[in-house]
Order: structure tokens, then C-alpha cells, then sequence
């Protein structure tokens, strides 16, 4: 499995990771989200070097040009409801894909400190051949994204991965690769950070993304 941390290359990403890690700016949900865009915007472009291209003759007022356009089938994949947004990103930019859904969260147990992975819905089209993009903004411990992975595999087998996250921790890195050894996948990240604390929360992080989103649920 590649592993491309784009944190490593200056651009105009570090501006808006930077604000989705500001206290004193990921409050406002509106810039928050769109940040969260953004950078699915930018990742897409950068994904898209990736795909298979040929040339199509374009009729212009004055002749004939040419343009190249990819030829993959996509399927743009999220984990709800963090992912929304990030989604979004990867949306306006990969109009023409297809898109499916997988509602992978934590489910504590009663003493609130440990908890397994949950999923309770699924929604996607066959990924039979396809070019999957799997988003979430946060990797975290791998889990959710390995599971979700194995769910959508119900709908067919694709012919090339690319998981796109903005903050990893190093050891949801390790399993992703250890994870996705045999496939054909590529790990893209804006931000790679040291370690988890007791509750399996990215440090230094940025919070809970799905609140800064959406607000906070019970």
C-alpha cells in the first residue's frame, strides 16, 4: 500500500488544515465545513493524476481541440456523518461519479471508556471494476475504515482503492497498510500525528469532526 502524506509538499492545504485545528476558528461550522471541502478538493485533484486518461476532440466556436478526460469509473465512498463534507469536496470535482454511503461509528459499552465499530447501513452501487474513493476526515485507530472497506465488498470488487483522510495517527497508518497490504490502494493524508490517547482520540488532532459539522449529538 503507497502512502502519500501531502502535509510533506507546501501548498495552499496547510492553510486550510491549520484552520480546521484552530480553536479559534473551528467553531464557526460554516468555515469548518467548507474547509473540510476544500481539502477534499484538493485531494481529488491530486487523486486524479492517478486515473486513465485519452484524448476527446472538443468543437470550439472557431475548430476543433483537443482534451484530456479520465476514462475509470468512480465511486465516491463516505463513512457518515463526519465524512459529509469531506465528500462534498470530492464531489465537485468528480461530478459525473457515483457515490455510496456506509454508517460506520463508535458503540461504547457501558463502562464508556472501550467500544467496538458499528455499522448499521450501507447504501452503494456495484463497484465491480470501478476506482473507489473511501473518505473520512479522521483515521483515528483504522477500524472504521477497514470495516467500512468490508462492507462495501457486499457490492462488488473494485479495481483499484485510493482512502483519502486529512489526520492520521500513526497507528491507524500502520494498520491501513498492514490491512491493505495485498490490494491495490493508495493512503492519502494531510496530516500524519504521533499518537491516541486513552479514548482512541487523535493528539494533537482537531476534535470531533462530525460536531464541529453538524453540532453535537447526545
Amino acid at each position: 500500500m503507497e502512502i502519500i502524506d501531502l502535509s510533506t509538499q507546501n501548498s495552499i492545504l496547510g492553510r486550510f488544515v491549520g484552520e480546521i485545528r484552530d480553536v479559534n476558528i473551528q467553531n464557526d461550522r460554516l468555515r469548518f465545513r467548507r474547509n473540510l471541502e476544500r481539502i477534499g478538493e484538493i485531494m481529488s485533484y491530486e487523486i486524479s493524476k492517478r486515473f486513465s486518461y485519452q484524448p476527446r476532440e472538443v468543437q470550439t466556436p472557431l475548430g476543433i481541440s483537443s482534451a484530456n478526460e479520465y476514462t475509470d469509473k468512480v465511486v465516491l465512498g463516505t463513512i457518515l456523518r463526519a465524512g459529509l463534507a469531506f465528500h462534498q469536496g470530492f464531489l465537485s470535482y468528480f461530478d459525473d461519479a457515483e457515490n455510496a454511503f456506509v454508517s460506520a461509528f463508535r458503540k461504547y459499552r457501558e463502562n464508556h471508556e472501550s467500544f467496538h465499530i458499528s455499522i448499521e447501513y450501507i447504501a452503494s452501487p456495484s463497484l465491480d471494476d470501478k476506482v473507489l474513493i473511501l473518505t473520512d476526515p479522521m483515521l483515528a485507530t483504522g477500524g472504521s475504515m477497514e470495516l467500512s472497506y468490508q462492507a462495501l465488498l457486499t457490492k462488488g470488487m473494485p479495481r483499484e482503492i485510493h482512502i483519502a483522510s486529512i489526520i492520521a495517527s500513526q497507528e491507524a497508518i500502520d494498520f491501513c497498510a498492514k490491512k491493505f497490504a495485498d490490494k491495490n490502494a493508495t493512503l492519502w493524508v494531510a496530516g500524519i500525528d504521533p499518537e491516541l490517547d486513552e479514548h482512541s482520540y487523535i493528539v494533537p488532532g482537531l476534535g470531533d469532526a462530525g460536531d464541529l459539522a453538524y453540532g453535537p449529538k447526545d
